[in-house]
């Protein structure tokens, strides 16, 4: 495999250690570590240096569904088909607490942003809050029909949003515990949701193959992408909140321009559906994982404004790292097209002011014309 070009994401590591399927993938606050689970009912927590240990915890009694890390990074909590949410400390021990109060499948785990409070999403068609340190469950949300496949909490922690098989996005105030606002247009099973890093809009993934996103302030539909061929299973917002990057069962990963609201590239790695994926938390990497046939965990290298609908193949090989420097000057070059655009930008505004000035300059020199004229 050649070196990366600049613009594309490329292939930087595999990790192979599950013995099924790959469920879902969380890296740490750090990006020191990642954390997964599988159909093979364990968690394992990997080391991004090279020759590192990885860690594997058991404990479920079944397929693990979902995995995040608390905002500090010292605690791991996880889901499971056995009911239960657990709470790991990540490291060489692996001790864990069981909380237990779902009757049905745990699809989704997520620690509000001050790590004090727990949100999780059910098959027994609740979502559900739990307090961290005190260990306790404390209410549930249940207007859903059906599943809940993901519930997630907003980055300043006021609201809730969840995602369910009854083909609703739901928004929810934590304090009063009410429903917000229903979103109703996806017109199939709604599988993954999430808060854009400003918090003020949300995207939702369905299995009607499409993502949608709505700003919460207006509850409007902002963008509306049909891109994939199957079920689209999980998404992700870069830090920066100017992309997306989708998995979807037609067994590949788009990564979407928000800004311009259009796809920038289309990645072929797994062999079977790809069932998760997540950027880190400093947008350097992100992570997927897939039902292939050896499952694995895939680190490329994060977008540029690239070319549009680029198809890049990333088949299995041996790991592959950019130089440092050229790493460096890379993030420079980007920083610097940032700053032009912003810039660009800034200028159109203003010509824009300049044309609605004059426009109002010449109307109102017509006017006196007219009242002048005999």
């Amino acid at each position: 495999m050649a070196a990366p070009c600049p613009e594309d994401p490329s292939l930087e590591r595999h990790f192979k250690g599950h013995r099924d399927a790959v469920t879902c993938v969380d890296f740490s606050f750090n990006t020191k570590q990642l954390a997964s689970g599988s159909m093979d009912s364990c968690l394992m927590v990997w080391h991004m240096k090279p020759q590192s240990r990885a860690y594997r915890f058991v404990g479920h009694k079944d397929a693990v569904t979902c995995v995040n890390f608390s905002p500090s990074g010292h605690l791991l909590a996880s889901g499971s088909r056995d009911k239960t949410v657990r709470i790991w400390v990540p490291n060489v021990k692996g001790e864990s607490t069981v909380f237990r109060a779902h009757t049905a499948t745990v699809r989704s785990v997520h620690f509000c942003s001050d790590g004090q409070s727990l949100v999780t999403a059910s098959d027994d068609k609740t979502v559900k809050v739990w307090s961290t340190h005190r260990q306790k469950f404390l209410f549930s949300l249940s207007q859903h029909i059906n599943w809940v496949r993901c519930a997630k909490f907003s980055p300043d922690g006021r609201l809730i949003v969840s995602a369910s098989d009854d083909k609703t996005v739901k928004l929810w105030d934590k304090t009063s515990r009410e429903c917000v606002h229903s979103y109703c247009e996806h017109d199939s099973f709604v599988t993954y949701v999430d808060f854009h890093p400003s918090g003020t809009c949300i995207a939702a993934a369905s299995m009607d193959n499409t993502v949608k996103v709505w700003d919460v302030r207006t509850h409007r539909l902002l963008q509306h992408y049909q891109l994939h061929s199957a079920a689209v299973n999980a998404l992700s917002f870069h830090p920066s909140g100017n992309y997306l990057v989708t998995a979807s069962s037609d067994s590949t990963l788009k990564i979407l321009d928000l800004m311009e609201g259009r796809l920038l590239y289309t990645l072929h790695g797994h062999q079977g559906p790809a069932t998760t994926v997540a950027f880190s938390r400093t947008g350097e990497y992100f992570a997927s994982g897939g039902s292939d046939e050896q499952p694995e965990v895939d680190f490329p290298i994060p977008p540029g404004r690239g070319r549009s609908q680029e198809s890049v193949q990333s088949q299995p090989q041996e790991p592959i790292s950019m130089p440092q420097t050229l790493t460096s000057t890379l993030e420079h070059i980007v920083g610097q097209l940032d700053v032009l655009t912003q810039t660009v930008s800034i200028l159109e505004q203003r010509l824009t002011l300049t044309e609605d000035k004059l426009k109002q300059c010449l109307e109102n020199q017509q006017l006196i014309m007219q009242r002048t004229t005999p």
